[in-house]
């Protein structure tokens, strides 16, 4: 399966132009709200149509300005998770599920019969309400088919919205901040379980979300939404880890960017931090900034050793499970940027038990080397 976007729409003071493909099973794109997130997914569905550009899916044409094409989102066979998940209030469980089979013009893999029932090429008849009692106990949902939306948790609402939308055997499923309507204690969990549904679905899946926790767990590829323009494209994880610009790596969660000057190949000096570091790997020409993630850092206690910078504590927050240290760079005024340091719960009871360490130590697989877009 691969699927190829090139989306142009204005409205407004917004303009959203964001080109990709991609044939990864599991595809992310991540971005703050209003920088186009859904429209993108809507502009795949049919709901919106773009002012120009083509989007196809393999090799099916959805849309193409040049050719006059626009299928109708009923025949895209596209099926689509919106945030509330936009179930029938006035349904039943059951029904709800049904619906989609039901909707004029959605090609589900089964041909609507005058009997009620449905069959594919090659296949025999499948009643309607067979598909539903597969979708009811594949999502978990027994002694639920008569419940009203307003009777079920998220977690419930969850999986009807996902059920209605596998009866229908599309072929790519877009989730629209999933999780968003969730409370926080429900989340990890909820991620859990729609990555365990969705294993056995072989198409592909595109989600959308403000959560680089979400996407990073879901995604195989990731798209960086910002300003209706995508910054960066890729596999996920090598984003995160060398995300190549200071955009992208606060975008990634970054906490500590910082200028750097590169003296050369294997020299840089950081002004601010008052700090130089020493890499084995080279430098490339045309960095001008690195990015260190707040849980990398090795404290030092005693002697210096290799790349490390000493500092002073201005602050700290005790979380559940880490503690947040606030750091100015020795030598600097109070004015100075922080540098984020957060110890997790094992390494913070260990520091309970000495001082504060003389220095913190920069391990250069962690130390990522930016340019500035």
């Amino acid at each position: 399966m691969s699927i190829a976007v090139e989306i142009n729409r204005t409205l407004g003071d917004f303009t959203l132009d964001i080109r990709f493909e991609s044939e990864a099973e599991r595809i992310g794109i991540l971005g703050a709200s209003g920088c186009g997130k859904s429209l993108t997914l809507k502009s795949i569905a049919g709901i919106e149509k773009p002012d120009s550009g083509r989007i196809s899916l393999d090799g099916k044409v959805f849309f193409d300005s040049a050719a006059k094409i626009n299928v109708k989102p009923q025949k895209r066979n596209v099926g689509y998770m919106f945030q509330n998940y936009a179930l029938f209030p006035t349904m039943t469980v059951a029904d709800n599920i049904a619906a989609g089979l039901h909707a004029p013009g959605r090609r589900t893999g089964l041909r609507r019969r005058s009997t009620g029932t449905f069959a594919g090429a090659g296949e025999e008849a499948e009643p309607v309400k067979q598909r539903v009692a597969e979708m009811i106990k594949r999502f978990h949902l027994q002694g639920l088919e008569k419940h009203l939306p307003e009777q079920l948790s998220g977690g419930q609402q969850q999986r009807v919205a996902l059920a209605r939308i596998m009866a229908c055997r599309p072929d790519l499923i877009m989730l629209d901040e999933p999780f968003s309507a969730l409370d926080q204690h429900l989340k990890e969990r909820l991620q859990h379980e729609m990555l365990e549904m969705l294993e056995d679905y072989h198409g592909q899946v595109i989600m959308v979300s403000h959560s680089r926790d979400e996407i990073y767990r879901f995604s195989e590829e990731l798209i960086i939404l910002d300003g209706g323009k995508a910054m960066a494209t890729g596999q996920t994880k090598r984003l995160f880890n060398d995300p190549g610009n200071t955009a992208v790596a606060r975008m990634t969660g970054c906490k500590n960017i910082t200028p750097a000057i590169r003296v050369d190949a294997h020299h840089l000096r950081l002004p601010e931090w008052g700090a130089d570091l020493r890499l084995e790997r080279e430098i490339p020409e045309g960095i001008s900034a690195i990015g260190y993630r707040a849980h990398s850092f090795e404290p030092v206690w005693g002697e210096k050793k290799g790349n490390c910078i000493p500092f002073h504590i201005a602050g700290a927050d005790e979380l559940p499970f880490e503690r947040r240290y606030y750091l100015i760079p020795a030598g600097s005024g109070n004015e100075a940027e922080r540098i984020c340091w957060f110890v997790q719960d094992n390494d913070r009871r260990l520091m309970d038990r000495r001082p504060a360490p003389d220095f913190l130590r920069f391990r250069e697989e962690a130390i990522m080397l930016l340019r500035e877009r």
